[in-house]
């Protein structure tokens, strides 16, 4: 019994998921992992992660622990930003385009992969920190970068209102949106929106 609150514990601390050999340093064995799990009291992710079974972590978490790589990516981080209110169906992720894209292909959370070049994927990455898991996300700047680049993506009002509330964010950084679509090749739609207002 005292193992299983060591294990809950471990679980907790990690956001709710654990990697095989994170188990097996809490000195679990392979039978007895395979024991909780017929048990149902861990419930396996994929390949080589496992969850608490009566504890639902956040998506950002689930993301952070399956996908280190994987960056929070347009509406997905318009939303963390509150500029927007609509909930995207799909946790938006940036992943590098080399990547394997079977490894994607999970039942929970539903995720929408963005294959985007690896020397684009560093630029303007922020970390949060979300039930103890540092979850990659695109800083506002990036983020209002990426709205002009994919705005045939959106839905008119996502965009509209994603540049209005970038507009009137104390927390924007002009500097670093010139910055960022200088490299991302949007500076023409940056002087064309947001040139205005700023």
């Amino acid at each position: 019994m005292l193992l299983m609150e060591k294990i809950k514990n471990a679980f907790k601390k990690s956001g709710g998921i654990l990697k095989t050999s994170e188990l097996k340093e809490l000195g679990l064995s392979s039978r007895q992992i395979k024991r909780l799990t017929d048990e149902g009291r861990i419930s396996k992710i994929k390949r080589g992660f496992y969850e608490l079974a009566d504890y639902i972590p956040k998506e950002e978490v689930l993301i952070a622990r399956l996908f280190p790589k994987a960056v929070i990516f347009l509406e997905s981080a318009l939303l963390h930003y509150e500029y927007t209110d609509r909930i995207p169906p799909a946790l938006q992720i940036a992943v590098d385009k080399y990547s394997k894209t079977t490894q994607y292909d999970i039942d929970y959370p539903t995720i929408e992969p963005h294959y985007l070049s690896p020397k684009l994927i560093e630029v303007g990455v922020d970390t949060i920190e979300v039930e103890g898991a540092k979850v990659r996300i695109y800083d506002r700047d990036r983020t209002i970068c990426d709205v002009l680049r994919y705005e045939k993506k959106l839905e008119r009002e996502v965009f509209s209102q994603s540049i209005q509330r970038y507009v009137k964010d104390p927390e924007k950084n002009v500097r670093k949106l010139l910055e960022y679509a200088e490299l991302l090749n949007v500076k023409n739609k940056v002087q064309t929106y947001i040139g205005v207002w700023l």
